[in-house]
């Protein structure tokens, strides 16, 4: 004798609509944190408001001047005299230079130092500002 069973069984399906929202959902997600991983290796500053278009993803070598005018180079602090020759050595080919001054920094400190800076290669300025 046979039994039959009382419920039919149904293969199991996968629905692609719930997947599809799920990967636009962490598409979104990831490319909103990634827009807010910018890397600055600088000094806490309290930087300008300003509007800026987004930096490229090479780490630039970072010229920092705080409030009290003190020079940083990538958190190595500096004089204005030996700028030059530390950004000769740090500083790659075809590559800019990050400025980041306080927004209380000396404007003659900030122009001495991008000067100092020519002199030791760099050709291309990114000036960091807080974005509005």
């Amino acid at each position: 004798m046979k039994f039959r069973r009382a419920r039919k069984s149904n293969r199991g399906r996968i629905e692609i609509i719930p997947m599809i929202d799920v990967m636009f959902f962490l598409l979104a997600t990831f490319m909103l944190a990634s827009l807010s991983m910018q890397r600055i290796d600088g000094v806490p500053l309290d930087l300008p408001q300003g509007r800026a278009r987004q930096m490229p993803n090479d780490r630039p070598v970072t010229l920092s001047i705080d409030r009290a005018n003190a020079v940083y180079i990538d958190r190595q602090r500096v004089t204005l005299d030996q700028v030059a020759s530390v950004v000769s050595r740090l500083l790659p080919p075809d590559h800019g230079v990050m400025m980041a001054a306080d927004a209380q920094a000396s404007h003659g400190v900030v122009v001495q130092a991008m000067l100092a800076a020519r002199k030791g290669g760099a050709e291309h300025f990114f000036v960091a500002v807080h974005r509005e």
